[in-house]
């Protein structure tokens, strides 16, 4: 169903010409990302020059202590025999146990389903029916910082909702899909809800704290407070950002005008009366809420199968196969309502929805392909211990006032993520060494994860080497064919840095106030 005419009109209306030195700044990143090879030979290039630098760093003799482990290591040469054999034998499992592909491929099979029944085309139209194509922003930018609890999910789930939330008021998808996806990553930490990745945190700052204070236990609740006022700070910075400055540059996410024609034509296939629609839409309500109910009541018992050990649920078998459970949601949930409105009227269009989901991605598997391939390159060498430890060593040896330690810590460590992207790798490398280092400096590791928190977050929307980047590159690409990395990092990068220094500047007001971070946490 096509956006409404007067918001099209309102919004190309209002949009402000190319002018400004910082608009001109954003064209250039755009026209250079977007000359660089196509993602899936720029991965085989890295490939080739990650070689070469291992190589290099191997023939110097550099030795690092691993701080996890106690153990001496360095950096292994990928141009040796050893690497060629165990690459190529391990190229099918890098690419089959690549960590996105298995929640996409799963998770894609109940969206799809969700999707072309046209129940999330129907849900956004009536709930952004009262807004205006500015506020909408907002409310997926809130989205994106509240979902990072459903983990790789998020992307899966949230990118393409986004596309659907701002066709809805006649703006550009393919600026909802960046909104959501930079809303998830730069912002994702700062979730007020506890996840999975709080309790891995967390375990990992006690086991680095007690290396030098046999007594310190660090709760996944340490940064609760802290990262639920972060978490609505940051979706209003991201809306602000992105009306002040992305929306400058909207018009230059204009959909291929065939894709997105597939695309709506996907959402709905024939046209439902107002009656039904309610009708069907609040079965699905009342199916979901079935479906919430069991799982509520198959988690009561500390002894069911669905918790993890000594009743855990936050450490869960239901927080670990999340992605299984929302498959069975948005299929329960495209089934009720396609069953309603007719537009499911057999078993056979259920297998068929999935199966057009399936091939709707299939871009993003062959990327994905590249992408593992580089990554079990780069594991391979140990370059990313080198890099955390010599970042940790490099702050440690400064000796500097705490304000501008923090700062620096956060400089390095967002720096360090822009090549090591997964979050809990990355903490797990540089908490041996910062965590202890901090703690003799008079500050609490709980303080030290939530500086963590910051600088992990910002920068994961810039970096091609992170997974979920080039996974929205994918779905940029489902929408417009020349959509490269250009066009998302000169649309992400506003948002990255200014987020940057609000949550710093943030966390500094929170630290010189004396504000406990979360229960029973203080901040200093």
């Amino acid at each position: 169903m096509s956006p409404p005419d007067s918001r099209t009109a309102e919004v190309r209306a209002t949009e402000p010409d190319e002018g400004g030195r910082g608009s001109r700044l954003l064209d250039l990143v755009e026209r250079a990302g977007n000359a660089l090879p196509h993602p899936f030979w720029l991965f085989w290039i890295l490939c080739g020059v990650l070689a070469l630098v291992s190589w290099a760093l191997n023939a110097s003799g550099l030795h690092v202590e691993d701080p996890s482990s106690g153990a001496v290591v360095g950096v292994r040469s990928a141009l040796s025999g050893d690497a060629v054999r165990d690459l190529i034998t391990g190229a099918q499992g890098s690419f089959v146990t690549f960590g996105p592909l298995g929640t996409v491929l799963t998770v894609m099979l109940g969206v799809a389903v969700a999707e072309r029944s046209g129940l999330f085309e129907a849900l956004a139209r009536r709930m952004l029916s009262g807004l205006s194509p500015r506020t909408v922003v907002l409310g997926v930018a809130l989205g994106g910082v509240l979902g990072k609890f459903l983990s790789d999910s998020a992307y899966v789930v949230l990118i393409p909702l986004g596309a659907v939330a701002f066709r809805a008021v006649g703006r550009s998808p393919m600026l909802g899909m960046i909104v959501a996806f930079v809303s998830i990553n730069a912002a994702g930490d700062a979730n007020p809800l506890i996840a999975p990745g709080d309790a891995l945190y967390a375990s990992v700052a006690t086991a680095a704290a007690q290396l030098v204070d046999r007594g310190v236990v660090v709760r996944a609740t340490d940064n609760m407070y802290f990262t639920t006022v972060s978490a609505f700070v940051l979706a209003g910075t991201i809306a602000l950002v992105v009306d002040k400055i992305l929306a400058k540059r909207e018009h230059h996410l204009m959909p291929d005008a065939d894709l997105e024609a597939a695309a709506a034509q996907r959402v709905v296939a024939a046209d439902v009366d107002d009656a039904t629609e309610l009708r069907a839409l609040k079965l699905t309500g009342l199916a979901v809420l079935g479906y919430a109910a069991l799982i509520v009541l198959a988690m009561l018992p500390t002894s069911s199968p669905l918790r993890g050990k000594g009743g855990s649920i936050v450490e869960s078998t239901f927080m670990d196969a999340i992605a299984v459970f929302l498959t069975v949601l948005f299929l329960l949930m495209g089934a009720v309502y396609g069953r309603v409105t007719g537009q499911i009227r057999g078993s056979r269009a259920i297998p068929e929805f999935m199966a057009e989901g399936v091939r709707s991605i299939a871009p993003l598997l062959v990327l994905f392909f590249a992408v593992s391939q580089f990554l079990a390159l780069f594991k391979w060498t140990g370059i990313a211990t080198v890099v955390a430890v010599e970042g940790a060593h490099f702050l440690k040896q400064l000796g500097a006032p705490t304000l501008l330690l923090f700062t620096l810590l956060l400089v390095a460590v967002a720096l360090m993520n822009l090549v090591i992207t997964s979050g809990s790798a990355l903490w797990a490398l540089v908490a041996p060494a910062l965590v202890p280092m901090l703690l003799l400096l008079g500050t609490s590791p709980a303080t030290t994860m939530a500086l963590y928190r910051i600088a992990d977050s910002c920068t994961n929307s810039i970096t091609p080497m992170s997974t979920s980047f080039m996974l929205c590159v994918g779905y940029l690409q489902t929408l417009r064919r020349t959509a490269g990395i250009g066009t998302l990092v000169s649309f992400t990068l506003p948002v990255a840095l200014i987020t940057l220094l609000v949550w710093t500047a943030l966390f500094f007001a929170w630290y010189l106030l004396g504000i406990p971070l979360g229960p029973g946490a203080p901040v200093r």
